[in-house]
């Protein structure tokens, strides 16, 4: 129940799992390589099931190397990603150990790997709003996560500058990651 609470609550839900202590080894393996099998699977039934009935072009496309290299990719954004949010926070001089920038940066796209739940009904429309909700759900996590864990009473706006750094560098490995999709 936590967990549903992260992306709209402060201090308290990411106060709990900070209380829980997961390493970043934990965090790779529990979270996010599962996790980030969610949507090259899904894009790979997608693509050979299908076929262009859901997008022009979808069907003719190389699934097997694709999703391989997606999965691979979602995996270094991972770790670039956790770099680069302790770096941003610390920046902005908002204290933070890397354990929990590598917290937020497993939690963060969680929403983005569910939305490709949506990939199971054939309708592009649905999939499009799917990837909308999960990008804002992402953005919101990111916001709270930067706020909580910024051990700092961290003024709006400092916390706010630091959650732009990071969603822009967030939405362009997406956008990237989107890119090497199609470009395949």
């Amino acid at each position: 129940m936590q967990m549903l609470r992260l992306p709209f609550s402060g201090d308290g839900a990411w106060a709990e799992l900070q209380r829980m202590d997961l390493s970043i080894p934990f965090l790779a393996w529990v979270v996010v390589v599962p996790m980030s099998f969610l949507p090259p699977v899904l894009l790979y039934y997608a693509g050979t099931h299908y076929g262009d009935s859901f997008l022009t072009g979808f069907g003719d496309k190389e699934w097997r190397f694709i999703t391989t290299i997606l999965f691979l990719a979602e995996l270094l954004t991972f770790f670039v990603m956790g770099w680069l949010i302790h770096a941003v926070l610390e920046a902005h001089k908002m204290s933070v150990e890397y354990r929990d920038a590598y917290t937020l940066a497993a939690i963060a796209p969680l929403p983005l790997w569910l939305a490709s739940l949506a990939l199971l009904v054939p309708v592009l429309a649905v999939s499009v709003v799917a990837v909308f909700a999960g990008m804002f759900l992402s953005c919101a996590l990111v916001y709270q996560g930067v706020r909580s864990l910024g051990r700092r009473s961290a003024h709006d706006v400092e916390a706010m500058s630091a959650t732009y750094t990071v969603m822009a560098a967030s939405l362009l490995a997406w956008g990237i990651l989107m890119a090497m999709v199609w470009a395949f």
